[in-house]
């Protein structure tokens, strides 16, 4: 049974998913229709599309997951429903965090200024790698839901939503278990150290260039050198949200909380909330997607004028 405290913030978790889809469903309206219904799209559109699309799949599952959690809290006692539910989550959880992944590096390759020939190289055929940089992220997804495929409960039993464990093979501890772990943190692990190394490479790059600007300034305020700093902002953000979505991931893998606890709910809350996050510092670091809100509201009003005249 669910104590007050774990409602809470299953409610909170709730609220955060449909932010993230108001927040997904900004960055799509910002995108160019001659893009999503093109045959052709540019590297960077083909990310941010995966990533947006991944997301506002996540966000409706976890929203639908949570609502059955709360209403029908016996729906999971089958063994099938269970696994089919924590499959689908691990998969769209980590093709989000994969698409992330990819766009701080694609970040990193095309904003950076490093002159070695391996970066170059990268630089030069960014636009060739990216659709199997994102193959890549849907095979490991696929992979990370393999161990919840083959039903290894003790691994499933707290990464998702809570769920009421019936049968006794819950208990048990096989070579399964160890191995499932160790696909799915590895994983993770390295999507996480590809995102921090290129977070990391790209804020070096941008502060040697902002200090070598300030050096050739007159005094001036300079505006190059105000978006940079933004950017930094910006980068330093996605970094932040990567760590604290790492240390909940682990935490949710490695500590066998009781069901319907009170620290499941606040780590499922966190871990929900980052993607939220990392969408809402999309949008607030890019222009485009800052004023799309302002012509939707903009767009809304001048047609409901319309229709009453």
């Amino acid at each position: 049974m669910m104590t007050p405290f774990a409602l809470f913030f299953l409610s909170i978790t709730i609220i955060e998913s449909m932010a993230g889809i108001l927040g997904t469903g900004i960055i799509l309206a910002a995108s160019p229709w001659s893009c999503i219904r093109g045959k052709t799209w540019s590297p960077y559109d083909m990310v941010m599309i995966s990533i947006c699309s991944s997301r506002i799949t996540l966000q409706c599952w976890i929203i639908l997951d949570l609502f059955i959690n709360i209403w029908h809290e016996q729906y999971y006692s089958e063994e099938s429903r269970g696994v089919v539910f924590s499959a689908l989550y691990v998969f769209l959880n980590y093709c989000s965090l994969w698409f992330g992944a990819w766009l701080s590096v694609f970040y990193c390759i095309k904003v950076a200024t490093f002159t070695q020939s391996f970066f170059i190289w990268l630089k030069q055929r960014i636009a060739r790698l990216v659709p199997w940089m994102l193959l890549t992220s849907w095979l490991c997804s696929f992979t990370a839901a393999i161990p919840f495929i083959w039903d290894d409960y003790s691994v499933h039993r707290n990464f998702t939503a809570p769920q009421l464990m019936t049968n006794s093979s819950a208990m048990r501890i096989t070579w399964r278990d160890s191995l499932g772990l160790v696909i799915i943190i590895c994983n993770a692990s390295t999507a996480f150290i590809l995102s921090v190394v290129s977070s990391v490479l790209l804020i070096r790059s941008l502060w040697i260039h902002r200090r070598r600007m300030q050096n050739n300034a007159s005094g001036f305020r300079d505006p190059s050198s105000e978006a940079h700093i933004s950017a930094i902002k910006s980068i330093c953000s996605f970094l932040i949200i990567y760590i604290i979505y790492f240390i909940c991931l682990l935490l949710l893998l490695c500590i066998d909380f009781l069901p319907f606890s009170d620290e499941e709910f606040i780590c499922a809350a966190v871990l929900a909330a980052c993607p939220t996050g990392h969408t809402l510092v999309l949008i607030w670091s890019n222009p485009k997607f800052r004023e799309q809100p302002a012509r939707i509201w903009h767009h809304i009003i001048c047609h409901g004028r319309t229709a009453s005249a």
